[in-house]
């Protein structure tokens, strides 16, 4: 058997609407002689199947084991195909690359005239919605007819299109060497994470500035901007600069609110940047913007011009949930925060398929958190224990750590330390293996290690001595991250004032009027 999850057409038709599995055979049963079609049989024993179970469809007798790698395709291809027809997805690129498509069968037939026009309307529609590289794409064909398409106006047509082509591909360059730079800016954060010294600052800064392209603001158009503004953006995350991360990422937002079309032509990178800006304000601990930030993604989200596809949904979950805990955070409303755990993990298990691994660990996290706010540290192990027991999250090895030792205090503050000392050793040893053992993280681990040897009235004395060892790691550059993942300074302070952590936030919350 097969597990499902790994089997690509069963996944494939387990995530078709109602409408699209409508279309689908509609699509199929379009000539007759395809009623009966294997990939349609297949199709609808796939579509009642709870689980993919190869053995099953064997068993049904639609297709032999030697014929079912061959069906398969077959299937998954009509599948697409089907899809690529749906108006639901015909957006600006489609129809271009469907103009282009056209452009083509009519040149290889010889109707050179008919394919330019078709061309020069592809082309303007292409520039029009800053699709530069199938823009680019479509000068270079209409050189290639020009060359065997002869016309009294050649030598202007000929001087036109190698301006247009120069133009184009300088942009393209352009943008091609930026949105380089940002996935390599993403893939060192992935690898080796944020700057932990003057050194690694120094190196980053060089890496950025070298590879960074010489350009002039006013010859950028919209793509130029989003990937210059996004490499600007992954720098300033990687040396921890959160203002300059508040600035660029709303100069990224603020670019597709210029340019409203963009939002619906690029979904997708819409709602990354209000996620990018809605993570600053977040570290900036600025909460009057991020509410209104958060409010007006959420109702660009549902109004009806914005694009309804899976994809689409899935961020539109992932970023407005993780986004409205962090507003909780903020708040330190912990208890009414919890009122969005039922539907969080509802929507991972609807949209499973579409969400990796470790988005669900940060939700985890996030909803750990919430309950150790609220008071609940048996829920916020339990949770706490889905992210140390992973044995697959490989990428966030920050994760793993600090949720190692929020998992230390919350066993403390359960009175579940029975088994403390083996745990303090258990994660003392984590943190050297994955080299992130910050300042904050030692501290901690010696306090809790101390705990058995302080009285019970030299307690507090205790908890204030590290709470002023803190509030000096808190203004250091390479430190204050730890500060974001766990607000160990509000935990101090309500041991120290006989309060609940939330009130403490709480407190701290009116003052951020931003």
């Amino acid at each position: 058997m097969t597990n499902g999850q790994k089997d690509s057409l069963f996944v494939l038709v387990k995530s078709l609407s109602k409408s699209e599995k409508r279309q689908f055979k509609l699509y199929v049963n379009r000539l007759g002689v395809n009623a009966d079609a294997k990939f349609l049989a297949l199709f609808n024993l796939l579509d009642k199947m709870p689980d993919y179970s190869e053995r099953e469809i064997l068993k049904s007798g639609i297709v032999k084991k030697q014929q079912l790698s061959n069906l398969k395709a077959h299937l998954y291809k009509q599948v697409l195909v089907s899809l690529r027809l749906n108006p639901v997805n015909q957006n600006i690129r489609i129809q271009v690359r469907e103009q282009l498509d056209f452009a083509t069968i009519l040149y290889h037939k010889g109707l050179y005239r008919q394919s330019l026009k078709i061309l020069d309307k592809a082309k303007f529609l292409a520039i029009e919605n800053q699709e530069k590289n199938i823009a680019y794409e479509i000068v270079e064909f209409e050189k290639i007819i020009e060359t065997q398409y002869i016309t009294r106006s050649i030598g202007g047509r000929a001087d036109e299109l190698a301006v247009q082509a120069k133009e184009l591909s300088m942009q393209n360059v352009i943008t091609s060497r930026l949105s380089n730079l940002s996935l390599q800016l993403y893939g060192i954060l992935l690898k080796s994470g944020y700057v932990k010294s003057d050194e690694e600052n120094q190196r980053i800064t060089e890496y950025f500035y070298s590879r960074l392209p010489k350009c002039k603001m006013e010859d950028l158009g919209f793509r130029e901007k989003l990937w210059l503004y996004k490499a600007h953006l992954w720098y300033s995350f990687l040396t921890q600069d959160f203002l300059s991360c508040f600035k660029y990422a709303s100069k990224l937002v603020d670019l597709f609110y210029e340019n409203e079309q963009m939002i619906y032509l690029n979904p997708v990178f819409y709602l990354k940047a209000n996620n990018y800006l809605l993570e600053s304000l977040f570290m900036l601990k600025y909460k009057t913007q991020s509410k209104a930030v958060l409010d007006r993604l959420e109702e660009v989200i549902a109004s009806k011009p914005f694009p309804k596809n899976d994809n689409v949904q899935s961020l539109s979950f992932l970023y407005i949930y993780a986004n409205r805990l962090n507003m909780h955070f903020i708040e330190g409303s912990f208890k009414e925060g919890l009122s969005l755990v039922e539907d969080i993990l509802k929507e991972l298990k609807e949209h499973r398929d579409r969400i990796d691994e470790h988005h669900v660990m940060v939700f985890y996290y996030k909803i750990a958190c919430m309950y150790f706010g609220a008071g609940d540290n048996r829920m916020c192990i339990t949770y706490l224990k889905k992210i140390i027991e992973n044995k697959n999250l490989i990428m966030r090895e920050d994760l793993m750590c600090f949720a190692r030792v929020l998992s230390l205090v919350a066993h403390y503050e359960a009175g579940m330390d029975y088994h403390l000392e083996v745990q303090l050793k258990s994660t003392y040893k984590f943190l050297l293996k994955m080299n992130d053992l910050h300042e904050v993280q030692k501290e901690m681990i010696k306090f809790l290690r101390n705990l058995g040897y302080i009285y019970p009235h030299e307690l507090k004395g205790e908890f204030r001595k590290l709470h002023a060892r803190f509030k000096e790691l808190e203004n250091d550059p390479y430190e204050r991250r730890a500060f974001l993942y766990l607000d160990i300074i509000s935990w101090l302070e309500s041991k120290i004032e006989n309060k609940t952590v939330g009130q403490i936030i709480q407190e701290k919350a009116k003052t951020l009027m931003r």
